[in-house]
């Protein structure tokens, strides 16, 4: 079982603390989004947790207690953007705190377990094309060496954000324009040393160097826990995403980035979070029914050497690794 923390929050910003406590409890409660008075009781095992995908814009929090994952193999996605506030207005200062803690992190724990997150792209008259291409070159002089994978998007007009969004004034490219600024993000990227990969996009953009991602990436994880994966591809994701199945452990609604762009948005009140309880955040109610999900681990035949980008750099710290 691969877990997913998460696509619907920044646990690692807001939730260390939540995460850490249910390891050492060993399982953790997930809502069901479309049901939220189905609970499912997910075990947190290392016999059965085959990797853990982080998804964050601000990792800080837990960077001094990745010892506390033990044995279990991880990496991040780690999403770094060129907006402002007006944007992203959760988000910390970008060279003064987020830049550094990228960099910090890849240090921590090498730069094949950090995947630089540029998604989503939004045109409006203050990000153009040409503002992308600058911040994105400054962006990647600063992270260069730290990151050997960028994965772009191009924003999604989901429902839930189409009000949070009108006061941008967003422009929608054709799908030429895409091509076009993808390819030359793409001419950037190799400049610095990085592979570009596309996440869940329809478009092809095979012709100027970008390969159709995958968030969840099984070869990943293989490569950096040692084993093999019986892993399936995502059948709950869009048709585009490689990703391969995992388990998400969030919460949608209580990410405190609030980004405008975000699918994850929920306009209602927060629901109250506990670091003890079980659930992210809400509450077992009367009702509600818990259930144990069965989870196995798909790990097969093990891989007798540590991947080569590791032992490329013996200098660096590497947490988790089983040899």
């Amino acid at each position: 079982m691969i877990i997913s923390a998460s696509r619907r929050t920044d646990i690692p910003a807001f939730y260390a603390d939540w995460f850490f406590h249910r390891l050492r409890e060993g399982f953790v409660y997930v809502k069901n989004p479309m049901n939220p008075r189905q609970i499912s009781r997910v075990s947190l095992s290392p016999q059965v947790v085959d990797g853990i995908v982080f998804w964050t814009k601000n990792p800080t929090p837990m960077l001094d207690r990745l010892e506390e994952l033990g044995s279990i193999p991880f990496y991040f996605q780690f999403t770094l953007n060129p907006y402002g506030t007006d944007v992203e207005p959760g988000v910390p200062s970008k060279g003064e705190v987020v830049v550094p803690t990228f960099l910090r992190l890849a240090s921590m724990v090498g730069r094949e377990r950090v995947i630089w997150r540029y998604d989503p792209i939004l045109l409006n008259e203050k990000y153009t094309a040409d503002y992308h291409l600058h911040y994105f070159t400054r962006l990647a002089d600063r992270l260069s060496g730290a990151t050997q994978v960028c994965t772009i998007s191009f924003l999604d007009l989901y429902k839930n954000i189409q009000n949070p969004i009108k006061p941008l004034g967003i422009r929608w490219p054709s799908v030429g324009e895409m091509t076009d600024l993808a390819g030359r993000l793409s001419e950037i990227a190799r400049e610095h040393g990085l592979a570009m990969q596309s996440c869940a996009e329809e478009i092809d953009l095979d012709a100027v160097g970008i390969r159709h991602g995958s968030c969840i990436d099984k070869a990943l994880l293989e490569r950096i826990g040692g084993y093999k994966l019986d892993g399936k591809p995502d059948k709950n994701q869009r048709p585009a995403c490689g990703c391969m199945e995992s388990i998400d452990i969030g919460t949608y609604g209580c990410c405190h980035h609030g980004c405008l762009y975000c699918y994850a948005r929920r306009d209602r009140g927060r629901d109250p979070y506990d670091p003890q309880s079980p659930l992210l955040c809400g509450m077992v109610g009367e009702g509600d029914q818990v259930r144990e999900r069965k989870v196995v681990s798909l790990r097969q035949t093990e891989m007798s050497l540590l991947p080569e980008s590791m032992l490329d750099r013996p200098e660096q710290k590497y947490y988790n690794i089983n040899s």
